[in-house]
């Protein structure tokens, strides 16, 4: 979007718009996963909610020019985060609670960090989310899966009626970038099951690798 001369802003939001399907369609399809968790949703949708608001409410009040500036960084944190993931969960189940999940102020306010992470860029958001919660003793994977992906459409869901009630999404972008999202669900995950696993996350990462070169040395 930044390379056909949509403004950054108006690109991350209306990018947020045509990814937002993908989480909703991954909470409806985990939904029986959400069973073990369903006293702490109101709670956590809630945060994410409110977290999804301040992200996408700061994004909007971030200038075009700082928020290129802060594109290579972000591009930077989520290609780090990508690439440590699995060390990153591996740590965090050595370290759960033994009795559950369990979220104290400091699990809460790392949930809220996350939120408005979320909201503001998005990126990596979902390893972030899934180490919080195995941190927080949800070591059962597949809930945490779950869970994760209910706070994402949530962070997202809110971010972009926000984005959408500010006038900010370029909607002819958008709506390519959601057929392009839609067909890489159908057909990029057939393509990432005959690849070997760890092809895959070199490819991942060195394409996040490239980009995030790219914005750090382009004028």
């Amino acid at each position: 979007m930044l390379a056909v001369g949509i403004p950054p802003v108006a690109a991350n939001a209306s990018n947020t718009v045509a990814l937002f399907p993908a989480s909703f369609a991954a909470t409806l399809a985990l939904r029986r996963e959400l069973a073990a968790t369903r006293r702490h949703l109101p709670r956590l949708v809630l945060i994410g909610v409110a977290g999804g608001i301040a992200g996408a409410v700061l994004l909007l009040a971030t200038p075009d020019r700082a928020f290129l500036a802060l594109v290579p960084w972000l591009l930077l944190l989520a290609t780090l985060i990508f690439a440590v993931s699995p060390r990153l969960l591996a740590w965090a189940r050595r370290h759960h609670a033994a009795t559950g999940l369990q979220l104290g102020p400091a699990m809460l306010l790392l949930v809220a960090v996350c939120a408005v992470y979320g909201g503001y860029f998005g990126a990596g958001v979902g390893i972030m989310l899934m180490a919080g919660l195995t941190v927080a003793g949800l070591d059962d994977p597949h809930a945490a899966n779950a869970l994760k992906n209910l706070m994402a459409a949530a962070i997202n869901g809110v971010a972009v009626l926000v984005f959408i009630v500010d006038g900010t999404v370029v909607w002819p972008a958008a709506l390519v970038m959601l057929a392009g999202a839609v067909a890489g669900g159908v057909f990029g995950a057939r393509l990432a099951r005959r690849l070997p696993p760890k092809l895959f996350r070199w490819l991942v990462i060195g394409v996040g690798s490239l980009l995030t070169v790219w914005y750090f040395v382009r004028p």
